[in-house]
């Protein structure tokens, strides 16, 4: 599984990625954690609002930064 975090680096997009890492971290989840910052490549996966979050080049969620238990959530769904 590739997790994928969409954003230019603004602070929410950090805080994102920082929130993924511990939700992969508490399921005990071994998935690839990914930074997407090239603006093209975010464009291209249809997202116009940062930060977002993309399971295996699947947007889950755009635009709003999701906390751990969010992404933990959304995980699971996916597993």
């Amino acid at each position: 599984m590739k997790v994928q975090i969409l954003g230019t680096g603004c602070p929410k997009c950090k805080m994102l990625e920082a929130n993924a890492r511990e939700a992969l971290t508490e399921i005990g989840l071994d998935a690839e954690l990914v930074k997407v910052d090239n603006i093209d490549d975010i464009m291209d996966m249809g997202v116009m609002v940062t930060p977002a979050l993309a399971i295996d080049g699947d947007v889950k969620s755009a635009g709003k930064l999701l906390t751990k238990d969010q992404i933990i959530t959304i995980l699971k769904e996916v597993k």
